[in-house]
């Protein structure tokens, strides 16, 4: 079926289960999901959707975002054009423009700076951090859902390629939240409180990676 939100007509996939509860979800191409009792009409749906509109409106600005940001090519934060210049052997980046002689180019580029700055800034924080924990390895992987991942078993942290995109204070954030649950495997409120006794400002630089 389709929904129209504000003049725009959307998608709208039901799943129906053995549910007492109904549930909506906007996936990453803007299709409304819902998730609802198998007795459910759709007279039902359309007046849940009606009721939560608010919900709607943010998920579908979340994941216009989402979208723009990966047309667009971001580097710490700022976005850039991408200019192909045939005869450059290697990247360049004036004022708002990255210029490569390729997309390949620019991809190993990326991978290659995520693992440079990635590595600076774990050096950095490992040794601000009072408690003694090992000095992990680092892995890099493109993650849809989680910006890094903590493995206790292989001392081991990985991070989202992806964090790149991201000013230097969020990079911080995602590599201290994974050292300290070497400290505290869990996100009790020790977690927390160790976490903001290296990023005071955590809750705001959180906060705008779930953005």
């Amino acid at each position: 079926m389709k929904y129209k939100l504000d003049g725009i007509n959307y998608d709208v996939n039901i799943i129906k289960k053995d549910n007492k509860n109904s549930y909506i979800r906007v996936k990453e191409d803007k299709t409304i999901l819902v998730t609802t009792n198998y007795f459910v009409s759709k007279k039902y749906v359309v007046d849940l959707l009606e009721r939560n509109q608010s919900y709607l409106r943010a998920m579908m600005a979340k994941r216009e975002l989402e979208i723009e940001k990966q047309k667009s090519f971001y580097y710490l934060g700022k976005k850039y054009d991408i200019i192909i210049v045939p005869s450059y052997d290697h990247v360049v980046i004036h004022n708002d423009k990255i210029y490569t002689k390729s997309d390949n180019q620019l991809r190993k580029w990326y991978k290659e700076e995520a693992l440079r700055i990635f590595s600076e800034r774990l050096d950095y924080l490992y040794h601000k951090i009072e408690e003694t924990i090992p000095y992990p390895k680092l892995k890099l992987r493109t993650m849809k859902t989680r910006w890094g991942v903590c493995n206790k078993r292989d001392n081991s942290i990985t991070i989202n390629t992806n964090l790149l995109k991201e000013t230097i204070d969020k990079i911080d954030y995602v590599i201290v939240h994974e050292l300290v649950h070497f400290i505290h495997f869990n996100h009790s409120k020790s977690f927390w409180l160790c976490v903001e006794k290296y990023i005071p400002n955590y809750k705001r630089i959180r906060k705008s990676l779930k953005e």
